[in-house]
């Protein structure tokens, strides 16, 4: 598999917003949900994680029930802002021949508003599958560009998650795998992931 399938954004998304997810506790993701923005105690000084992959997700949030991530929030946020967090971001890990050396890519880590890692992505049933899955962390000015300009509406999708887990645990993969979100090869310019893939 070349970089660019290996390293290649999968989400779904219209001609101007991307889907992205997180998990919160109830206290921060139904305020959230119900009233389309992130409430005040949402925390803009500290850094997010945002992922296009639902199944990503649901291995982070163990299906929304780790502590703390019981709630999971598909956000729609502008394709526009997005681009602006990729095109600020530094990987978040030294790469020779990619980073002059170490201290530039420390001091490009530092100064960046975003930065990206690439995990396995995983299939419905956990197993870590050949290409990468994007994480997309905001902090400073991306996160709070974010939370106060870029999220377009936010859904609380914490029903759906239960039944498909359970669907799972019934053994019933097949009826779970037709819940799932429809992903596809997400349409970035290059030159916003040449930087980035690691």
């Amino acid at each position: 598999m070349t970089d660019a399938a290996t390293y290649r954004i999968r989400a779904s998304f219209t001609a101007t917003t991307i889907t992205v997810y997180q998990a919160y506790p109830a206290h921060i993701g139904l305020p959230a949900a119900r009233d389309g923005r992130f409430p005040e105690t949402w925390q803009r000084d500290r850094m997010t994680w945002i992922k296009p992959s639902f199944l990503w997700m649901m291995y982070r949030c163990g299906w929304a029930t780790n502590d703390g991530q019981e709630t999971v929030l598909a956000i729609e946020m502008s394709r526009a802002g997005f681009a602006w967090a990729l095109s600020h971001a530094c990987l978040s890990h030294y790469k020779p021949g990619l980073h002059a050396d170490r201290a530039t890519w420390k001091r490009q880590l530092k100064q960046a508003a975003a930065r990206v890692q690439w995990d396995p992505e995983r299939d419905v049933h956990m197993r870590p599958l050949p290409h990468r899955s994007l994480q997309l962390g905001l902090a400073g000015e991306a996160a709070r560009r974010y939370a106060d300009e870029w999220t377009l509406a936010i859904t609380d999708i914490t029903p759906c998650v239960h039944r498909i887990h359970n669907l799972l645990r019934e053994g019933n993969g097949t009826k779970a795998e037709q819940l799932l979100p429809a992903e596809a090869p997400y349409p970035v310019e290059d030159h916003l992931l040449a930087h980035l893939r690691s």
